[in-house]
């Protein structure tokens, strides 16, 4: 990781600057909360080191002078093949930070996908936002109140409903620990202490108040998000099975995504089940430690889905370049949920629309330089056999 950190927006050229800049904004507690990943965080660091594993071969002499982006996911077209992926607790970083990410995804002509244990309610977003909205849904051993938010989502218009099944007991972040922020949540000297040392967060969380989940209050009175971001996993079932699901299949009447798919063998009945794709993901290195990274499960999935689902993934991108691998290795698109954090963080709407911008403009070049004007001629073949990249 780069050391170089830049003081505001306009010097923050890379995604890796943004997260700088949050580093630079946040609490050492808070800032370990979005950045970190579960128990060694090996699959949190190989997410991103599989993507430098991979190398490209370009195309000369292509003749492509123009570079167009556009593409469909579910039959609509978008502006680039990126969607945000469901990221929860964000009022906790920024206050706002939700609906920054939500616009800058309007802006950008991509979905947006409201997390169960977002700030803004589902009708909230829907109503001061708007877009193109999906919804992801955890699986709570409260299984009316899991089907009630679905419905709620269905009834506010949503368009694709991400169903999270990798999920089944909450992950363990040592980094969490370590702070002093986790289960059960209480004030300590040390995490007192770092709150203190960023004011401008601290004041804040004053001004605004504690940011409540507004999907999440039946949980904890008042939706307080401190108390929900260390209970609420207690409340996930790890019952959720085949049966489960099909009875969200039956219920929810638009686009649905099953997000945790890493075996190719778990797609065929998704695809008896009427699921129309499935997220490669392994929720970002937060939950499993030591599994395979999502860009290296891709193939798998893609094989076994054969067209006949949509594949995106998500995990571990960190620049247009990953964007564009992934697509070689057969993605439809993918879900950014980091990189569009870092970015809130460093600069609230204008960050996150600045994360957006960095990742398009790196798609651009590298299809530029790869000899490719449409997403449609990203093909395998742009790839380097694994085999001739040392240390594979």
């Amino acid at each position: 990781m780069s050391s170089y950190a830049p003081r505001s927006l306009d010097r923050a050229y890379c995604i890796e600057d943004l997260r700088g800049l949050a580093r630079r904004r946040l609490p050492r507690a808070v800032f370990d909360v979005f950045d970190g990943g579960s128990e060694r965080e090996l699959t949190l660091r190989d997410n991103v080191a599989a993507f430098a594993r991979i190398r490209l071969m370009p195309k000369i002499l292509s003749g492509a002078s123009k570079v167009d982006l556009q593409t469909n996911i579910f039959g609509k077209s978008v502006e680039m093949p990126i969607a945000i992926a469901p990221t929860g607790h964000a009022g906790v970083g920024w206050h706002g930070a939700d609906c920054a990410i939500a616009k800058a995804a309007r802006q950008f002509g991509i979905p947006y996908s409201l997390a169960t244990s977002a700030t803004p309610s589902i009708e909230e977003m829907a109503r001061q936002v708007g877009g193109r909205l999906w919804f992801q849904c955890y699986m709570f051993k409260q299984r009316d109140f899991t089907h009630s938010l679905i419905q709620r989502a269905q009834d506010a218009g949503y368009e694709c409903l991400i169903v999270t099944v990798d999920l089944p007991v909450g992950g363990r972040r040592l980094r969490d620990l370590r702070n002093d922020f986790a289960d059960p949540f209480r004030f300590t000297l040390r995490n007192v202490t770092d709150f203190a040392s960023r004011p401008a967060w601290a004041w804040s969380m004053i001004r605004h108040g504690k940011p409540v989940l507004g999907n999440l209050t039946d949980f904890v009175p008042g939706g307080d998000v401190v108390a929900v971001t260390s209970t609420v996993g207690r409340n996930y079932d790890p019952a959720f099975d085949w049966d489960g699901l099909k009875g969200i299949r039956d219920a929810w009447k638009g686009r649905m995504l099953v997000k945790g798919v890493i075996r190719g063998d778990d797609v065929e009945p998704l695809v008896r089940l009427g699921c129309d794709g499935v997220v490669v993901s392994n929720h970002g290195g937060r939950q499993l430690d030591g599994c395979i990274a999502s860009i290296d499960a891709l193939p798998g999935v893609v094989s076994a889905a054969g067209g006949r689902l949509a594949v995106l993934l998500d995990g571990g991108i960190r620049h247009g370049a990953d964007v564009f691998k992934a697509l070689a290795c057969g993605a439809q698109a993918v879900l950014i949920g980091r990189a569009t954090l870092f970015g809130a963080f460093a600069g609230r709407d204008a960050g996150a629309a600045r994360a957006l911008s960095i990742l398009e403009e790196e798609l651009r070049r590298t299809m530029h330089l790869c000899g490719v004007g449409r997403i449609s001629d990203i093909t395998p073949d742009l790839l380097a056999p694994r085999a001739t990249v040392p240390g594979q």
